[in-house]
């Protein structure tokens, strides 16, 4: 199972195993990770689970898709890297994987 390392506004690092097919969002709430609200539950109707893809996996993990950019608007500090987690989905060459979570959501 591919790790994914969650870095907090602090720099409190937690590494966690992620399933694969399972979304950043969906594996960060299981684990108790802070940071993440996912108010919508992962149906990219709101921006709380709002993260920063660190820029070495920005490429692997992608473009937000278009209705993802629209939510994105309702988030926190914008940065080019900034991604829904309910929209990343774990994959294996995703092993590694870090992001990092906003100050504050919403």
């Amino acid at each position: 199972m591919p790790n994914i390392t969650y870095i907090d506004a602090h720099g409190e690092s937690r590494t966690v195993e992620g399933e694969t097919g399972s979304t950043v969002m969906e594996t960060a709430i299981r684990n108790g990770i802070p940071g993440i609200e996912a108010e919508c539950g992962g149906a990219c109707a709101c921006a709380t689970c709002h993260v920063y893809v660190d820029e070495a996996w920005a490429e692997a993990v992608g473009r937000p898709e278009p209705m993802e950019e629209d939510m994105l608007d309702f988030a926190y500090d914008v940065r080019p890297t900034s991604r829904l987690s309910c929209q990343i989905k774990i994959r294996d060459d995703l092993d590694g994987l870090i992001v990092r979570t906003p100050a504050r959501q919403g």
